[in-house]
């Protein structure tokens, strides 16, 4: 792919929303939402499934083939402990991120919509803090909102797997690192993960509330910034586009840490300059990587002894 059209499609600060919603009946109508199109892989008819008596959690609806996949399906009604009514010709949407294919039964799905990241209002900071809260942002359209999933909320909660491996070891020197992130979950286990090694750990909810504090004079420099991709107001592209493009912020390496990043899309970091990334399934790594990043810049720099 061409340079310029990486560029064009990497740091735009856009992204692609598919809305899809859940009936819950005639009192209530539909409760709708979206989940970034990068992640779907496609749209399928539910062939009907049962919620499966002895399941690991009451949202597992079982598992169906799907072109040489075993697809495990979630019902986010019940995930999310709202009413659907049961119609004909329910959707599955198939996803694929965290280094997993799952699907995700609902209603049906709408339309898919271009938005700005600037559109995409944060959830209320009462809300964003509960520990259930699976809202990242709000989209509002002329006559109603688009509630954006945290999906990672969900699996991550099925499977302990993506944030287990060896705890790291802590060095004696103490480091910063500023933690760019929408999700709540996500936001503690980070910051959990880098304070067991050694990191002095400052928190942003989004790209922009990053930029306002590393532009802050009052404040240290971080060491490091580690940020995930998809965030309300500025995401994680245009993010390190912006640190890339000043010169005070430039030599302050940047970590992007998505479920997004994967082989096929890995370009787009490196065409915003990131200098690591690193997909959540590789949570165990993050501390030693951010370590390594820092040591490789600090010997980089003209005052280096």
């Amino acid at each position: 792919m061409p340079q310029a059209d990486i560029l064009l499609e990497t740091g735009t600060n856009e992204l692609e929303v598919i809305e899809f919603f859940i009936d819950e009946g005639p009192e209530r109508g539909h409760c709708t939402f979206g989940i970034n199109v990068a992640k779907v892989l496609e749209v399928i008819e539910s062939p009907g499934l049962a919620p499966q008596p002895g399941a690991p959690h009451p949202c597992f609806m079982g598992a169906i083939p799907l072109r040489g996949l075993v697809l495990p399906v979630l019902d986010l009604a019940v995930w999310l402990d709202i009413p659907r009514v049961p119609r004909k010709n329910e959707i599955i949407l198939v996803t694929r991120f965290n280094e997993r294919t799952t699907g995700f039964l609902a209603t049906g799905v709408t339309l898919i919509h271009r938005v700005h990241w600037r559109e995409v209002e944060p959830p209320h900071q009462a809300l964003a803090n509960l520990a259930g809260n699976c809202i990242t942002g709000l989209i509002r359209l002329e006559n109603r909102f688009i509630q954006l999933l945290d999906l990672e909320k969900i699996i991550l909660e099925l499977d302990a797997d993506l944030s287990a491996g060896p705890r790291p070891v802590p060095q004696d020197r103490r480091l910063r690192a500023l933690i760019v992130e929408d999700s709540g979950v996500m936001r503690q286990m980070l910051r959990d993960r880098l304070e067991e090694a050694n990191f002095e750990v400052t928190l942003a909810r989004n790209g922009q509330q990053a930029l306002d504090i590393l532009r802050d004079s009052g404040l240290a420099t971080p060491d490091i910034v580690i940020s995930d991709i998809e965030m309300p107001l500025m995401d994680g592209y245009t993010l390190t586009k912006t640190i890339k493009a000043d010169p005070h912020l430039a030599a302050t390496p940047v970590v992007l840490f998505s479920s997004l990043i994967t082989d096929e899309l890995r370009h787009r970091g490196v065409a915003v300059g990131a200098d690591g990334q690193i997909t959540k399934p590789q949570f165990a790594n993050l501390a030693d990587l951010a370590r390594s990043l820092i040591a490789s810049h600090e010997r980089r720099r003209p005052d280096h002894a």
